[in-house]
């Protein structure tokens, strides 16, 4: 259902840029700007830079080392001794951060004095002196990056918040299976000895309070009497026939399933991370259902395999979690305040990088995320993202697929 939402939005997101013409204003279709791959290289795969006889090869170079400019000059043709040239190179950011980048030599090159850290996207500045010659270039190298307008916000239900402090959960996974609560169920006998004459119900019939179930015929007044359920449930177990004595014998079992014991298996090394009273959600990797609840109690005996069980009473709606499913358990041993942490749901797949979108203006730009701790909600972010960074936790895939629809690459 997700993809198939997530197709019709992609779909109606092309439409209307489509309903759009050439010469037309588009206040509401997206415009990705990426990385200009159509223009001349150098001899190192570099951006070549023409001005006059004068010309530098700029390049993002990062085989081995982090990503860093290199640069290499001529003058007609002949290659210039690094030395002789004064280079500075500065980026220009989304939200207007610069980076200034001076550069020194090394071999027959010159190289940039810091690393170019991700996204590669900015306006890039170039000033280069020679023999008393200034020559100046500036060209934008984009990427991950598109402008949409509020009223494509608006329309696509695209949401954000500002990246900052979070607390974080500290889960314990375990495994485990539902048993009956023995509390739940009532076995049905005669109150006086007889032929049983009718048994309404069979194995695994549900069956409702006051419902009847069987009728008996005493055998000292040869009156026939009914015999109706105490609770709802289902029928475990019949025991009994028509024709069949009642011999003050169990007839019929009734078990109530609406509520179910999830006995999680706890090694005795992580014992001392679970106490009782805490919040626990329990999953069946069968039906998709989750419930929560908390530890309620533990059993005293030591299994086989070093593990103990701890008890959580969970509801079984429509008999999700019938006795006998395999269940797995997350346990919230505790909670770790992080100094910066984003929503899961704002993650993105991007390039070899997980990012999210951060915003400024009506611009939207992919952030490469150094990610540590996380649980269900928040994940901790470790670099790559600033705090007060306002970034996108809903439908974030809509901007990916405009810059993927755009052909984003990672072009120097």
């Amino acid at each position: 259902m997700k993809r198939l939402t997530q197709f019709c939005w992609l779909f109606l997101l092309t439409l209307l840029v489509s309903a759009c013409g050439n010469d037309e204003a588009m206040p509401l279709a997206m415009e990705a700007e990426i990385a200009d791959g159509d223009y001349e290289r150098g001899p190192n795969n570099g951006r070549m830079l023409v001005d006059g006889d004068f010309a530098l090869e700029l390049a993002i170079f990062e085989t081995g080392v982090p990503p860093e400019y290199r640069a290499w000059a001529t003058a007609g043709g002949e290659q210039i001794a690094p030395n002789d040239v004064d280079l500075e190179v500065t980026l220009t950011r989304l939200g207007n951060v610069r980076d200034n980048i001076n550069f020194f030599v090394e071999g027959d090159y010159l190289r940039g004095d810091q690393v170019i850290y991700e996204p590669h996207s900015f306006l890039v500045s170039v000033t280069a002196n020679h023999r008393g010659n200034r020559h100046t270039w500036e060209f934008d190298s984009l990427e991950g990056r598109t402008t949409i307008s509020p009223a494509m916000v608006a329309a696509f239900g695209i949401e954000t918040a500002t990246a900052g402090p979070a607390s974080i959960s500290q889960d314990l996974n375990v495994i485990g299976q539902t048993v009956a609560h023995p509390e739940l169920s009532r076995q049905i006998s005669a109150r006086f000895d007889g032929t049983v004459t009718a048994v309404y119900v069979s194995v695994g019939e549900r069956v409702s309070e006051g419902q009847r179930l069987l009728t008996i015929e005493s055998d000292s007044s040869l009156t026939p009497y009914t015999i109706s359920s105490p609770i709802n449930g289902y029928v475990s177990q019949r025991i009994a026939n028509p024709g069949e004595q009642t011999n003050r014998r169990v007839l019929l079992e009734i078990l109530d399933t609406s509520r179910v014991w999830a006995e999680l298996s706890i090694h005795l090394s992580q014992r001392n991370q679970v106490t009782e009273g805490m919040p626990v959600q329990i999953s069946s990797p069968i039906s998709e259902t989750a419930v929560s609840g908390v530890i309620d109690s533990f059993n005293l005996s030591v299994r086989p395999n070093q593990s103990i069980i701890a008890r959580v009473l969970i509801d079984s709606e429509n008999n999700a979690f019938a006795p006998g499913t395999f269940i797995e358990g997350s346990i919230q041993t505790g909670e770790i305040e992080v100094p910066l942490a984003v929503k899961r749901t704002g993650l993105q797949p991007f390039r070899d990088f997980t990012v999210v979108f951060a915003q400024i203006d009506n611009t939207y730009e992919v952030r490469m995320l150094d990610l540590g701790r996380q649980d269900s909600e928040w994940v901790e972010v470790l670099g790559g993202l600033n705090p007060g960074t306002t970034y996108v936790t809903t439908n974030s895939y809509i901007l990916k697929a405009d810059v993927e629809k755009s052909g984003a690459s990672h072009d120097h």
